[in-house]
C-alpha cells in the first residue's frame, strides 16, 4: 500500500477571494430582472449572508477542486455622503454589512461633478425639464481603483489563488489581463449579455442571475 506523500509535496489548498462591485453587481441585477417580469423601478434585494457561499460554490463547481479555502469577500462601494438616504446607507455598510463573517467593505465617497450643458447655448442644465427638481450629479470615484489595486496587491502578496470577480465593468479588463500572464486565475460572475469583455478576459465566467433565488 502506497504510502500518502509528506505534508510538502501534498497539492496546497487552493484559495479563492471573492472581489464585489456592489453598484455594478446591484443595479445590473435590478435591470435584468425588470427586463425579466416586466417591471420598472426594481430593487433585488440581495442577502449578503448567502451571496458569497452561493458564488464560492458555483466557482469551485468550474475550478473543480475538493480542497479550497474560502479567503474572504471584499466589497467595494461608494455613497453620497450629501444625501440623507445615502448616509443612511453608509451607516448599514459600516455597522451591519462590514461586520459579518468573512465581509469587508471598501467605501468610497461620490464626488461632485459638472453639471451637463446645452449643446447649443452651452449654459449649464440644473433643473430638470420634465419634473422640475434639481440637478446634482455625482461621480463614483476610485471604486475600479480600489478593486484593481487590491487584486494585485494581494496576488502579489501571495494572498489567494483565485479571484471571483462580481462586475461587468470592462474598465477592469487590464488588471485581469495581467493576472492572468502571472497565472492567477479570475472567474468573473455577472449577468450575461452584459460584462462580455470582461467575461472573456477571465479564466472562466458564470451567470449569477439563474442563482438568484
Amino acid at each position: 500500500m502506497t504510502e500518502p506523500p509528506p505534508p510538502a509535496e501534498r497539492a496546497a489548498r487552493l484559495r479563492i477571494r471573492l472581489f464585489v462591485d456592489f453598484w455594478n453587481f446591484q443595479l445590473t441585477l435590478n435591470e435584468k430582472e425588470g427586463l425579466e417580469t416586466g417591471q420598472t423601478d426594481v430593487r433585488f434585494p440581495i442577502d449578503w449572508l448567502t451571496f458569497p457561499k452561493v458564488a464560492l460554490d458555483k466557482a469551485v463547481a468550474i475550478l473543480d477542486v475538493a480542497d479550497f479555502s474560502y479567503e474572504g469577500t471584499i466589497v467595494y462601494v461608494s455613497y453620497n455622503p450629501r444625501s440623507p438616504e445615502d448616509r443612511s446607507f453608509h451607516n448599514w455598510l459600516s455597522t451591519w454589512l462590514d461586520r459579518q463573517p468573512g465581509i469587508q467593505v471598501a467605501i468610497r465617497e461620490r464626488q461632485p461633478k459638472s453639471p451637463m450643458r446645452c449643446p447649443t447655448c452651452h449654459q449649464p442644465i440644473t433643473v430638470c425639464p420634465h419634473c422640475q427638481a434639481l440637478m446634482k450629479p455625482t461621480s463614483e470615484k476610485g471604486i475600479d481603483t480600489a478593486i484593481v489595486t487590491d487584486m494585485i496587491r494581494l496576488a502579489w502578496e501571495n494572498a489567494h489563488d483565485v479571484s471571483v470577480l462580481v462586475s461587468s465593468d470592462q474598465d477592469l479588463v487590464p488588471a485581469v489581463q495581467f493576472l492572468d500572464l502571472k497565472g492567477r486565475k479570475t472567474i468573473q460572475a455577472g449577468f450575461p449579455p452584459w460584462g462580455v469583455d470582461l467575461a472573456t478576459a477571465c479564466w472562466a465566467s458564470f451567470d449569477l442571475f439563474p442563482l438568484r433565488d
